[in-house]
C-alpha cells in the first residue's frame, strides 16, 4: 500500500517503471514475434520518453532553446531507425530513470520549505469576549485576537504573551536546543512550542506577515534565484547542444569515409556520440548543490535570498558589523551596583519610582529589582532630562544623573570615585541615588554584548576575515566593546550617510565587504555592501534591504561563509567529474569500446552521481573536516558549529 501511494505521488517514476516492464516484455516477445516485440518496445519509447520529448520540443518552440532532452530523443529514435529498438528503449528508460531520480533529489533540497510550513498549526484556539474557546483556522486570526495555547502545542501565530510566564522551545527558528523563558508582554513566534503550562497570548500580526510566512517566502524566492555558475551553465547548454548536433553528422561522415566503417556502424556510433556528449551531468552540476546549500542554511537559522548571494558569501574578506542590536542585545541592563547602606530600601524606592516611566533605563532598573515589593511613596516628581525626586517617610530621594545628584550632595564619597570613573570610561550609563544630602549608591547599566558575538568574531578571525565595528555610538563605548570582542577596527559616531561612506571606502580597499545590521539607519549600508545580513529581530526595512536574514545569532555568519566555500568546492568537483566522464565516453566510442546501453549507463550514471554529490550539503553533520583552508583551525570551528 505504501509503495502504491508513493508511486501515485511520483507519476514520473511510475512511467519509468512501466517503461522497464514494457522493455522486458518486448525483449522476450521479440525473440519469438519480432514485429510484435518491436511494437512493444516502441510503446516503451512512448511511455518513458513522452514527457522529456514534450518538454524538449516545447522549450525549443516557445523559447528557441535546445536542451539535452532533444539530444536523448534524437539518439533513441536514430538507434531505432537502424534496427536497435532494444538499445533505444534502454536509452529512453535510463534517461527517464535519471530524470525521475533527479526530480526526487531536487524535492529533498526543498524540504526545508515543507518542514517550515508544517510547523505552524492550521487550527488555533481563539478566546471569545465571553471567555469561551472556539477552534478557528489560523489564517482567520486578526490582530488583537486572544488565543489559548495548551502545554505541548505549537504557538499558531506571532503575538505577545498575556500570562506571567512561559517556557518555549524555539529550536525550529534559532537552531538552539535550549528552551527560552518568556515573561508577560514578551514576543512569541508562531511555530514554536509551549513546553510549560497553558498560556494565553494576543495576536500581533496577520497570518501572511508572520515570521514563518516570511521565511517560507524568502526560501521559495531563493530557490528561483540561480547562482552565477548555474546561470552560466544553463546559458551554455543551448550552444553546447547545437555544437553536438553539428558534430554528430560530421562524425558519421568522417567515420565512414576516413575510418572506412560501414554506414550502419557509423550511424550507430553517431547515436552513441549524441548520447554521451550531451551535457546532462554538466547542467546538473550547480543547481542541486546551490538549492541544497540554501535549504541547509534555512535549516540552520539563516535565510539566503538567492543562489547568486550564497555564491558571493564565499568571497567575503571583510565583515562590517553594527553595534547596537547586532553585537549587543540592544537594550541596557544593570550590570553592576554599589550601595553604601539600606540596599533593600534603596532598591524598593527605585523600583517604585521607575514604575512610572517607560524609558529603557527605567525598564532595566525594574527588571533588576523585580523580586522586591513596591512602596507607597508620599510623592514622585519627574524632572525632565535629569531624573526623579520622591519623598518617603519625610526623606527626600533623588534618582538620576550625576549632575542631578550633585545638586543635593556636596561631593561623591572618596571610595566610589575610582569605580565611577572606571565605569564611565567603559561607556556604562550610571544612575545615582541619594537620600536627603547623602549618596546611597549607584547602578551601572550597559548594553551587554551577546555571548554569541564573541564566538562569531573569533570564528571570522580564524578564517582570516577582517572585522570592523560601524556604530553611531561614541568612540569610548565603541572601543570598549571592540576590545571585549577583539574586533580589528572601530568606526564610531556614524550617521546613516557616514555608514554608507565607510562601506564605500572599505569596498575600494578590499574585495568582498559584508555588512551586518538590524536598524533602519543600517538599511542604506546593507544595500551598498557586496553581501548583507539583517538580524531577524531587526526592522522590516533592514530585512528587506539585506541579502540574507540571520534568525538567531551571529555564528551563522561564519557558517554561511564556510557553507558557500563548501558549495563552490562541490560544484567544481561536479563540473570536473562531468567533463571527465564526457571526454572518456567520447574517446571510448571513437575506439569502439562502448555500446549504446553502456554509454547511456555511464552518462546518466554520472548525472545521478553529480546530483547526489550536491545533495550532500543538506546533511546536518559537520562538513568542515573535508574542507581545508589556509589559516583554519578546522577542529575548533567544527566543534563550535556543532
Amino acid at each position: 500500500m505504501k509503495v502504491i501511494n508513493w508511486l501515485k505521488k511520483n507519476p514520473k517514476m511510475l512511467k519509468t517503471l512501466l517503461c522497464l516492464v514494457l522493455i522486458i516484455i518486448g525483449f522476450i516477445v521479440q525473440r519469438y514475434q519480432p514485429t510484435i516485440g518491436t511494437l512493444i518496445l516502441i510503446m516503451a519509447f512512448v511511455v518513458g520518453g513522452y514527457d522529456s520529448a514534450k518538454e524538449g520540443f516545447l522549450d525549443l518552440i516557445e523559447n528557441h532553446h535546445l536542451n539535452v532532452d532533444i539530444l536523448m530523443f534524437l539518439a533513441a529514435i536514430g538507434a531505432g531507425l537502424i534496427g536497435y529498438w532494444l538499445e533505444g528503449a534502454i536509452l529512453i528508460f535510463i534517461f527517464s530513470l535519471s530524470n525521475s531520480l533527479e526530480e526526487l533529489a531536487m524535492e529533498k533540497s526543498k524540504n526545508a520549505i515543507s518542514a517550515l510550513m508544517s510547523l505552524t498549526p492550521d487550527v488555533a484556539r481563539k478566546m471569545t469576549a465571553d471567555g469561551q474557546i472556539v477552534e478557528v483556522a489560523t489564517d482567520s486570526l486578526k490582530i488583537g485576537d486572544a488565543v489559548q495555547v495548551r502545554k505541548g502545542e505549537a504557538i499558531p501565530i506571532d503575538g505577545t504573551l498575556n500570562t506571567t510566564f512561559a517556557l518555549v522551545d524555539e529550536s525550529m527558528v534559532t537552531g538552539e536546543p535550549i528552551s527560552v523563558e518568556k515573561y508577560e508582554n514578551d514576543t512569541l513566534i508562531g511555530g514554536t512550542i509551549n513546553l510549560d503550562n497553558q498560556i494565553s497570548m494576543t495576536v500581533t500580526v496577520e497570518n501572511k506577515d508572520t515570521l514563518f510566512a516570511k521565511i517560507v517566502s524568502l526560501v521559495e524566492e531563493a530557490h528561483e534565484n540561480k547562482s552565477k555558475t548555474a546561470s552560466f551553465i544553463e546559458g551554455l547548454e543551448d550552444n553546447y547542444v547545437k555544437a553536438v548536433l553539428l558534430l554528430v553528422p560530421v562524425f558519421i561522415l568522417a567515420s565512414h569515409f576516413i575510418f572506412g566503417w560501414a554506414w550502419i556502424d557509423s550511424f550507430y556510433r553517431g547515436m552513441i556520440l549524441l548520447t554521451v556528449a550531451s551535457p546532462c551531468a554538466l547542467v546538473a552540476s550547480s543547481t542541486p548543490a546551490t538549492l541544497s546549500a540554501i535549504s541547509r542554511a534555512a535549516q540552520s537559522g539563516l535565510i539566503v535570498k538567492g543562489g547568486d548571494i550564497i555564491d558571493r558569501m564565499g568571497d567575503i574578506n571583510v565583515v562590517v558589523m553594527d553595534k547596537t542590536g547586532t553585537l549587543t542585545k540592544g537594550l541596557p541592563s544593570v550590570v553592576d551596583s554599589k550601595m553604601l547602606s539600606d540596599n533593600i530600601l534603596v532598591n524598593q524606592v527605585v523600583k517604585t519610582v521607575e514604575e512610572t516611566s517607560t524609558h529603557p533605563i527605567s525598564t532595566a532598573l525594574m527588571e533588576y529589582t523585580k523580586t522586591l515589593d513596591s512602596l507607597e511613596l508620599d510623592s514622585i516628581e519627574d524632572v525632565t532630562g535629569k531624573g526623579f525626586i520622591a519623598t518617603y517617610h519625610g526623606d527626600f530621594w533623588r534618582i538620576g544623573k550625576k549632575t542631578f545628584i550633585l545638586e543635593a550632595i556636596s561631593q561623591l564619597p572618596q571610595e566610589l570615585k575610582n569605580p565611577i570613573e572606571m565605569a564611565e570610561k567603559e561607556g556604562k550609563t550610571l544612575v545615582f541615588v541619594s537620600r536627603n544630602h547623602e549618596l546611597m549608591g549607584y547602578y551601572a547599566l550597559f548594553d551587554e554584548v551577546k555571548q554569541e558575538s564573541r564566538l562569531a568574531v573569533s570564528q571570522l578571525q580564524e578564517m582570516g576575515i577582517k572585522t570592523v565595528m560601524l556604530t553611531g555610538d561614541n568612540e569610548k563605548t565603541a572601543q570598549h566593546i571592540a576590545d571585549m570582542l577583539g574586533i580589528d577596527q572601530v568606526i564610531a559616531n556614524c550617521l546613516p550617510q557616514d555608514k554608507t561612506a565607510a562601506i564605500e571606502r572599505l569596498k575600494e580597499k578590499y574585495q568582498g565587504v559584508a555588512m551586518v545590521g538590524d536598524g533602519i539607519n543600517d538599511a542604506p549600508a546593507l544595500a551598498l555592501a557586496d553581501v548583507s545580513y539583517a538580524i531577524g529581530a531587526g526592522s522590516d526595512i533592514a530585512i528587506e534591504s539585506a541579502d540574507s536574514v540571520i534568525m538567531d545569532d551571529l555564528t551563522r555568519l561564519p557558517f554561511s561563509i564556510a557553507l558557500s566555500k563548501r558549495m563552490k568546492t562541490v560544484i567544481k568537483e561536479n563540473i570536473i567529474f562531468a567533463l571527465a566522464v564526457i571526454f572518456f565516453l567520447i574517446l571510448a566510442n571513437v575506439l569502439q569500446l562502448v555500446s549504446l546501453p553502456l554509454g547511456v549507463v555511464g552518462h546518466e550514471g554520472s548525472t545521478i552521481l553529480v546530483i547526489l554529490n550536491g545533495l550532500r550539503l543538506l546533511r546536518r553533520t559537520p562538513f568542515l573536516a573535508s574542507f581545508k583552508l589556509k589559516g583554519y583551525n578546522v577542529e575548533k570551528l567544527e566543534r563550535e558549529f556543532v
